[in-house]
Formats: structure tokens, sequence, C-alpha cells
């Protein structure tokens, strides 16, 4: 019997690249889908891995690949992030977060491929009403960016319902971090997350960093959130791939550690690790940010066995300023 063979669409981004390079190191054979706009060929680190540039709403190419390849599962990736720009160009995250999608889920229809693991996030949850975040609380999305995952989590239902196509839906929290030996990170353009703005202050890249709120009913008054290494995010997405072949129901579990750090913790943190001061600006708050978000991880462990291994901050910034501190300077060739 050959390799069990997984199409990973978005598989060329931050978080797909890491679990592509999981699926790898554990026999599967990968197939990348992504169209590179905010995907990038370096990285696709293994010459065994085959990356096909295009749209996961090209139905065509897609007939074509699950033509060529007995794809055991499907792991979707290939969504846009920004949550700003998604309340400005809406209809930019309704086409490729939630339309594209439709044509993949299609094409398994069509050929009766019956595993998916989605990629979903915290944002699908809104304002907390309670914390920590677990599963059943209430969905109600305040960017189009968040209403535009749920509404794939509820097409996932309905497809389980109606031809029982089984799903893990992995609602993160903060991705953080790189690869422990380096060799992939985080490279967006722009850049929104909080570490690589910190880390890109103190190498002089950005002029300074701005803390968007002091008075926060937090201990130290900035923002609390849950941030979660990339490796981590890799493995539960292998351990939900695994649930769904081994002929597992659907799911739906938050990824994160259950540890909360502010804002000023992290800076604190990268000055420790780098032995240099982060430039700031106190600013004012930002409209629609929450004190405090944590994840309630329970179900992950009591259902897909996974839990983080790193739920200190200082490993998770320890290793993405090694990717930002090579020779690359934390970017990719291409």
């Amino acid at each position: 019997m050959g390799k069990e063979v997984i199409l990973v669409a978005g598989g060329a981004g931050y978080i797909g690249s890491h679990t592509v390079r999981l699926l790898h190191a554990e026999g599967y054979q990968v197939v990348v889908l992504d169209n590179l706009v905010y995907g990038h060929r370096g990285a696709i680190v293994d010459e065994h891995v085959e990356l096909v540039v295009g749209a996961v709403g090209d139905k065509e190419l897609l007939r074509g690949l699950f033509q060529k390849y007995d794809f055991a599962g499907v792991i979707h990736f290939a969504a846009y992030a920004y949550v700003g720009e998604s309340v400005t160009d809406p209809l930019k995250y309704y086409r490729n977060n939630t339309a594209e999608p439709l044509a993949l889920l299609e094409v398994m229809q069509e050929v009766g491929c019956k595993s998916f693991v989605f990629s979903s996030t915290c944002a699908t949850y809104g304002e907390p009403q309670k914390l920590p975040l677990s599963e059943d609380h209430p969905q109600k999305p305040m960017s189009p960016y968040g209403k535009s995952k749920l509404m794939v989590e509820w097409i996932l239902d309905d497809c389980d319902t109606a031809w029982g196509l089984k799903s893990a839906v992995l609602r993160y929290f903060n991705a953080s971090g790189c690869s422990a030996d380096g060799m992939i990170g985080e490279d967006h353009n722009p850049e929104t997350h909080l570490i690589p703005l910190v880390l890109q202050a103190i190498q002089g890249k950005i002029p300074s960093l701005t803390v968007f709120g002091t008075d926060y009913p937090t201990p130290d008054g900035t923002c609390i959130r849950d941030y979660i290494h990339v490796e981590d995010l890799a493995t539960a997405h292998l351990a939900a791939l695994k649930l769904l072949l081994d002929g597992g129901e659907s799911v739906r579990c938050n990824l994160g550690t259950g540890v909360g750090i502010s804002v000023k913790e992290i800076i604190d943190a990268a000055e420790d690790v780098t032995g240099m001061k982060v430039p700031v600006i106190f600013g004012e708050r930002r409209a629609g940010d929450p004190a405090q978000l944590l994840a309630d991880p329970k179900r992950a462990r009591e259902i897909l066995g996974w839990e983080a291994s790193r739920k200190e901050i200082r490993p998770m910034i320890e290793t993405a300023w090694k990717w930002v501190s090579a020779p690359h300077g934390g970017h990719f060739s291409e």
C-alpha cells in the first residue's frame, strides 16, 4: 500500500507550510495548491512536495488534481486574514474565504473524498461573553473575516448532513513563532502580528511599536491574548487529519494554550531574549479589541489527544527571533 495523499490548499502560507513539512515528515504524500498571493514558493522546503500554483475555486484544475491523485483528505488554509481589510473590502473576503472553497467541496463530493480539515479562527466568537472561550460560546463574529470563516463552518455542517463529509474545524487563537530549525517562519506583507512587529522595532526595520491601549481591565493595562506556537498548530492538524482518516466524526476544536499573555509581557520577553530595547509608542485603544481572549483547549485534548507543547511566551519569541535575525532577515527569496 502506498502513502496516503493529502491535498493542502494554502500550503505555502505561514501555518500551512509548517503543517506540510510535518505531514511529509510523517510519511504522507503532499500536494500543495496555493495561488501565492500571500504564500511563498520558498516555504515549501521538501523537494518531494508538489506545489501547484492555482486557485481553490478553479474547478477544472481541481478535477484534474483529483483525477491524478486519489486524495485521502484535504486540509484547507487558503484564506485572506487581515481583519481590518475585510471591513473595508468585504467582497474580497467572502469571495476568497467562503465562495472559493465551495468549488473544492463540490469536487470532493463528485469523487467521494470525505475528510476535510478546516483552518478557522477564534474571530468567529466575536466579543467574549465568558472566558475562557469554549466551543459552545455563541458565535457572533464582528468582522467580515470572522463571518467568512463561520459561513464555511455552517457549510461543512450541512455537507455532513447531506453527503457524509467529515470535517475538523480548528479555531486558532494567536499563531506565533517559527520552525525550531529556523528554516521556515512568518513572512507577511503587510505584517500585522504583534511578535514580528516587536522584533522589527528592535531591529530598526520599523521606527517603533505602537501599543494600542494601556487602560484595559487587565493586570498591566494592556490586552491579553492566547499565543500558540505554529509547530503546535501543525501537530493539531495532523491529529485532526488522523482522526478523520480513521473514520472519526466531525469535530470543532479551539487551538490555544489556555494561557493569557499581555502585550507588555511580550515586549518584556522580547527585550530579555534579544538583549535590546523595544521602542514603544502608546496609543489609544482600537475599536473592537477585547481586553482578553483566552482559549479553553480542553476539547482538543479530549478528542484529538492534542495539547500545546509550548505554553510560555519565551520559546515562541526565541524561535521568531531566530527566523528574523537569520541572513534572509525573515523573508523567503520567492
